[in-house]
């Protein structure tokens, strides 16, 4: 039997509060707390829905990204820079190693692949900390990995966190400085900000936003119109929002979601990855668990896994979430619904 079976397991049952079970199905596991702090979220997750562990023993994953054609989950292990895939029915396995990091520089604790996204011609981007670039993988395995840009203006970005595509084609990035050893006070750190970059398959970059302090997770409104990023700030963590221009650039932001108040009792979390619905809720990460946050910005409830939840993705027929949780893997049923397009 798996030894991490014990392990989560062990850390389940013991760790979370006595808040786990044991499902019917003696595979399950099941944990978690849902806050309902607005009744609209009851037709989102129902009040019987469960969490469901599906994986544990990584060491930091993030960035889920669902795969439709071959029905499977892919996530970065931030530490240990390799990518997993998951599928229904199976245990979670490596899909590529050696992700983020081929150098011989000093780096910072996550040296590995971060966010990932699929373009519309089938290739898995990559956001690579030790590497400071996005590279791009054929899912197909013909061909390896190859660099999709690694610098704005002839200078190396930061640490390329989270990737997001378009309808379009065109391909956002956000660069904190998360994968430098000494972060922002890192000697290598040779731009001047911590940017939002959007970049063409040819690899050209335009930064687009340049004063947040530590941008983070992305998303668009289901017609695009918005741009919303999450500041992963510790201080003052949250979510702007911005008019999307004809050419793919932004207007001017505001703050969508000030998660400050909520920072002061959860003082090591932050806001992270973050998704939208086809409503326009967002689903993002932040202090105190899984924020689920309407389109006019009132906070509707929270997911809490017991864990720092880093991201999320829709999967399965658009109604699944899957989140990634420090060393933890999980999925949730809900009422709520994305397109997801094979």
């Amino acid at each position: 039997m798996n030894r991490y079976f014990f392990y989560h397991l062990f850390f389940i049952l013991f760790l979370t509060v006595g808040n786990a079970v044991i499902a019917q199905n003696p595979n399950v596991i099941t944990t978690g707390v849902i806050t309902y702090k607005d009744a609209k979220l009851e037709k989102l997750i129902p009040r019987d829905t469960k969490l469901e562990v599906i994986g544990s023993g990584f060491q930091h994953i993030e960035a889920p990204v669902w795969i439709p054609d071959s029905s499977m989950l892919l996530f970065s292990d931030t530490k240990a820079g390799i990518i997993y895939r998951w599928s229904a029915g199976k245990s979670s396995s490596k899909f590529l190693e050696h992700t983020g990091f081929t150098g011989r520089l000093p780096h910072g604790e996550e040296p590995g692949s971060n966010g990932l996204a699929i373009t519309k011609n089938g290739l898995l981007l990559i956001c690579e900390h030790g590497d400071r670039r996005l590279a791009s993988y054929p899912l197909n395995g013909k061909s390896g990995m190859r660099t999709l840009s690694d610098n704005y203006q002839g200078k190396r970005y930061n640490s390329p966190n989270d990737v997001l595509v378009k309808k379009d084609g065109t391909i956002y990035i956000t660069d904190p400085p998360y994968g430098l050893p000494l972060k922002e006070n890192d000697p290598t750190k040779e731009l001047s900000v911590n940017g939002v970059y959007r970049i063409s398959m040819d690899g050209k970059s335009d930064l687009i936003i340049s004063d947040l302090k530590y941008p983070n997770g992305m998303a668009f409104s289901p017609d695009e119109q918005l741009f919303y990023v999450s500041v992963s700030d510790k201080v003052h963590p949250l979510i702007m929002v911005y008019p999307v221009k004809k050419e793919g650039s932004v207007g001017k932001g505001k703050v969508f979601f000030d998660a400050s108040s909520l920072s002061k009792q959860q003082a090591e979390q932050v806001t992270d990855g973050l998704k939208v619905d086809q409503q326009g809720n967002l689903w993002a990460s932040g202090p105190g668990g899984l924020l689920i946050i309407d389109k006019t910005g009132k906070l509707l409830g929270t997911i809490s896994t017991g864990e720092v939840i880093s991201n999320c993705c829709w999967g399965d027929n658009g109604s699944t979430l899957y989140l990634t949780a420090g060393a933890f893997l999980y999925r949730i049923k809900t009422n709520s619904f994305y397109e997801i397009k094979k």
